[in-house]
C-alpha cells in the first residue's frame, strides 16, 4: 500500500511540470499504462488530477483548494515562537517578530530580554518604518515600484542622527537589504539601542515575516551584536522551514562568519 501511496504522490510533481499523458506517466513512474491508469483515476476521483479533452492530465482544482486553506490555516506566531525563545535562551537579548500589514509593520511577538534593561516595544504597537531592521526587511521585499510609492509618502522623523532623513536613502538603504538578505538598525530609532532582523520567508520564497534581536549598547556592542547574525539568519531559515514546509536553503554559507557565531 506504501508503494502505492507513492507512486501516486510521484504523479503530482509531474504534472506540475504540465499537462502530461497515460504513456508519459507510466513512463515516469516505471510502472505499465494500467497501473498508472488506475493511480490517475483514483486521483481524478478525489479532484487531484483533471482529464482533458485531449486526453492528457493536469492538477485538479481540488488540490489548489487544500493548498489555499493549509496556508490561510497557517500561524506563522505560533510557528516561530518556540524558535524566538530558543534563540532568547542563547543569547540573553530582547527577540521580536513582525509582520507588514496595511502599510504598517507591527510587532506580533516578542521575550523580554533576561537583563533587568527593557525595551518599550509591545506586542501590536507598530514599529518606527523608516529604521526599524524589520520594517526595511519587510519593505525591501515589496516589488520597485510598491516600494517606491511607499517611500515618497512617508514622513522621515530625525529620532537619532543616525535616523534615514529621506526617501532617496530609504529606497538605498532597502535596495541594499535585498541584496543582502539581513537588516539593522544601529541606533537609528534610539542612540543606546541596536538590532540585527532576519527574514521568514513562505514557500513561495516571500517574506511573511522578519524577526530581530535587539540589545542596549550597555549590555552588547553594536559589533558584538552583529556578531549573532549568524544564529539570527539560522534560526530564520528554521522558522522559514516549518512554515512553508520546503527546505529553505540555509542563508550563512560562509565558514568564517559561522566560525564567529557563538
Amino acid at each position: 500500500m506504501s508503494q502505492t501511496v507513492d507512486r501516486a504522490l510521484s504523479i503530482l510533481p509531474l504534472l506540475a511540470e504540465g499537462p502530461a499523458d497515460l504513456g508519459q506517466v507510466a513512463d515516469r513512474l516505471g510502472v505499465h499504462k494500467s497501473t498508472a491508469l488506475r493511480l490517475l483515476r483514483t486521483l481524478h476521483e478525489h479532484g487531484f488530477v483533471y482529464r482533458q479533452s485531449d486526453q492528457r492530465y493536469r492538477l485538479g482544482a481540488r488540490l489548489f483548494a487544500l493548498a489555499q486553506q493549509a496556508v490561510e490555516n497557517l500561524d506563522v506566531r505560533e510557528i516561530a515562537h518556540p524558535h524566538l525563545v530558543a534563540l532568547n535562551e542563547k543569547c540573553g537579548h530582547t527577540v521580536h517578530l513582525a509582520v507588514h500589514e496595511e502599510n504598517e509593520v507591527l510587532y506580533i511577538d516578542k521575550v523580554e530580554s533576561r537583563y533587568p534593561v527593557r525595551m518599550y516595544s509591545r506586542i501590536g504597537k507598530p514599529v518606527a518604518i523608516t529604521v526599524a531592521a524589520v520594517a526595511k526587511l519587510l519593505l525591501a521585499d515589496l516589488p520597485e515600484p510598491e516600494r517606491r510609492a511607499l517611500a515618497e509618502k512617508l514622513d522621515y522623523p530625525r529620532y537619532t542622527s543616525r535616523s534615514t532623513h529621506d526617501a532617496t536613502a530609504f529606497l538605498a538603504e532597502l535596495a541594499t537589504v535585498r541584496e543582502q538578505g539581513w537588516a539593522t538598525d544601529l541606533g537609528g530609532h534610539e542612540e543606546s539601542i541596536n538590532c540585527v532582523a532576519a527574514p521568514v520567508r513562505g514557500a513561495d520564497g516571500r517574506l511573511v515575516a522578519a524577526m530581530s534581536v535587539s540589545a542596549p549598547n550597555v549590555v552588547v556592542s553594536a559589533e558584538e551584536l552583529l556578531g549573532l547574525l549568524p544564529l539570527v539568519r539560522r534560526t530564520a531559515d528554521a522558522i522559514s522551514r516549518e512554515y512553508s514546509g520546503t527546505a529553505v536553503p540555509p542563508s550563512v554559507t560562509d565558514p568564517a562568519e559561522e566560525a564567529r557565531t557563538p
